[in-house]
């Protein structure tokens, strides 16, 4: 099994969810072949990041979990190669949302480290948009309503017949995400559906 983390804006692989879960595959499934890269702010060279580093990974025995706007990657990453994909409050429509964070920008692990969100890439990211998602057993997705920065209806409504796991609390972080990891282990480790 492949499995890749895209972290949100101004997140970086240190994120708490990332950590939690490679430290699980490491301790319980050490064949797993595990990648979480650190994300350029430029959406189109992210995409290109991305692509060349699962270029020759096994569709099938691919998975791609994304946060917030890693969600948003994700969603991409599994429309273009028929991959699984599992969502954590997943961005629906960055370009509109990212709008308010053109300038300098911060990151949320390394405080001293920055960088400039430019306008450019809100055109690279509505060219990243998927009119809708194929497929939807390929997908799983744990949306809180008590996320602080997205809607959770938007998010519920964009993976129609996915299997959602919707939290009545929790925030935008999934601070609470220990409590969700069997579910969310629990679609990883199972069988891809068949491909096309």
């Amino acid at each position: 099994m492949h499995l890749l983390y895209l972290h949100g804006f101004r997140s970086s692989p240190a994120s708490f969810k990332a950590r939690r879960l490679a430290a699980w595959f490491q301790a319980h499934r050490p064949e797993v072949h595990w990648w979480c890269p650190q994300l350029p702010p430029s959406p189109a060279q992210a995409w290109a990041l991305i692509s060349q580093g699962i270029a020759d990974w096994p569709r099938d025995q691919t998975v791609v979990v994304g946060s917030s706007l890693g969600g948003f990657y994700a969603t991409t990453v599994a429309e273009a190669t028929g991959c699984r994909a599992l969502l954590l409050n997943p961005a629906i429509d960055p370009a509109r949302d990212l709008a308010a964070h053109i300038g300098e920008q911060t990151q949320f692990h390394t405080p001293e480290a920055s960088f400039f969100f430019r306008p450019g890439y809100i055109d690279e990211l509505r060219a990243l948009a998927v009119p809708a998602i194929t497929r939807p057993e390929r997908y799983a997705a744990v949306i809180a309503q008590g996320d602080e920065v997205l809607s959770w209806r938007e998010m519920t409504g964009r993976y129609p017949g996915a299997r959602i796991r919707l939290l009545p609390g929790s925030d935008h972080a999934l601070s609470d995400f220990e409590d969700h990891l069997p579910f969310v282990l629990g679609f990883l480790l199972e069988q891809a559906p068949p491909c096309d």
